[in-house]
């Protein structure tokens, strides 16, 4: 918990009076939003979107100022999790089921933070299950193209029912071996129809900031 809070503290530093925020989904995200708040409560004047309902209802709660995406034209920073970091800095993503709203606030952003910890650096992503939003309908015949991929899909459940995410959608964790090539197997999964959106974010960030048990934190380098 430490190592999450430091890495959300030290991207909080990059928000300045005026900004448009982009919050996260998931545990990292929350210490983000709680720095936020902080530093709302202390004068600075920023608006906020959320890329997911809990996220923009804890933001509410701690005075944080929510706007439509009608009242803004482009996010200037967006700060968010990972589940899995490479060395390109490709990421995996989607372990809340948010990674729909998560990638349309990170494509939309000037800078997409990505804070985590040590644990989540790969040098090859794959061995956390990539997860994949699906329509509900014909969902049957869409796990059968992502079986075809080599991977074990499986619907995801919270508290023993399906979960479905706030966009009315399927999770399907795919466990992959290893992804070699996320780019091209991020490709192909968005060529499958059914399919509205994977965890799979191909280098859309170029700040990484890690965050240590000691409370200390680092910025990653990438490799390219």
């Amino acid at each position: 918990m430490k190592a999450k809070q430091a890495a959300a503290d030290k991207a909080v530093e990059f928000i300045k009076d005026g900004m448009v925020v982009g919050l996260g989904s998931g545990s990292t995200s929350y210490w983000a939003i709680r720095k936020l708040a902080d530093r709302v409560q202390e004068g600075l004047e920023i608006r906020a979107v959320a890329s997911s309902k809990s996220s923009e209802e804890l933001a509410i709660q701690w005075g944080i100022p929510i706007v439509t995406f009608a009242e803004i034209s482009v996010i200037d920073i967006t700060i968010d999790g990972a589940d899995e970091v490479d060395p390109d800095f490709n990421l995996i993503k989607g372990g809340g089921g948010a990674l729909l709203r998560e990638k349309i606030l990170a494509a939309s952003s000037h800078k997409f933070i990505v804070i985590i910890d040590e644990s989540k650096l790969v040098n090859t992503l794959g061995e956390y299950p990539l997860p994949v939003e699906i329509v509900p309908f014909a969902a049957e015949l869409t796990l059968k193209k992502l079986e075809a991929l080599q991977c074990k899909p499986v619907i995801r459940k919270k508290d023993e029912k399906v979960f479905f995410t706030d966009n009315g959608n399927l999770i399907i964790d795919c466990k992959f071996k290893e992804i070699a090539n996320p780019k091209e197997q991020s490709e192909i999964l968005s060529s499958i129809p059914g399919v509205v959106d994977h965890g799979l974010f191909i280098q859309m960030t170029d700040t990484v900031i890690v965050g240590n048990d000691d409370g200390t934190t680092r910025f990653l380098n990438k490799r390219n």
